[in-house]
């Protein structure tokens, strides 16, 4: 279990930033989704995207919220995402489809899931931002879109 007490940052604070950016290139960040109900709450439980347990401590003027990084290390880093994971199922199809779409979901370093043939996407911000990125295969209909962000 990794405990954790306190809040080290924002996702967004300029001193983290290239940290974090070096650990997306390595696929090394853990989301840990807490619902908005529980935001509030100075301890809890719960695991991230990755599984990994952990037990979350704040002061009294803490306060979780979306994007706070709770640890970071030359390894890995966990960081709050406010909500429940929102997903976008695509459905790829024939070959090419498959390995344009998985080239692209690799080169994008975008956080993916596989359901049968289907590539689900875990979306860090508007579904929108994901289709933009993959039109040229959505237009010639080698991908589609069968599921919305949840």
């Amino acid at each position: 279990m990794l405990r954790l007490h306190g809040i080290v940052g924002d996702r967004r604070d300029h001193a983290l930033h290239h940290r974090l950016h070096h650990l997306e290139h390595h696929d090394a960040i853990e989301f840990l989704f807490v619902p908005e109900a529980d935001l509030g709450r100075r301890r809890l439980r719960a695991l991230t995207d990755r599984g990994t347990e952990c037990a979350v401590s704040l002061d009294r003027d803490d306060a979780l919220y979306d994007g706070a990084v709770l640890f970071i290390d030359d390894d890995r880093a966990v960081v709050v995402r406010a909500g429940a994971p929102r997903e976008l199922r695509l459905r790829p199809q024939g070959t090419e489809g498959a390995l344009k779409l998985g080239f692209l979901a690799g080169h994008l370093h975008w956080r993916v899931r596989f359901e049968g043939t289907d590539l689900c996407v875990v979306l860090d911000g508007a579904a929108a931002d994901y289709t933009a990125r993959i039109a040229p295969l959505l237009d010639d209909g080698i991908v589609t879109v069968v599921g919305n962000a949840n």
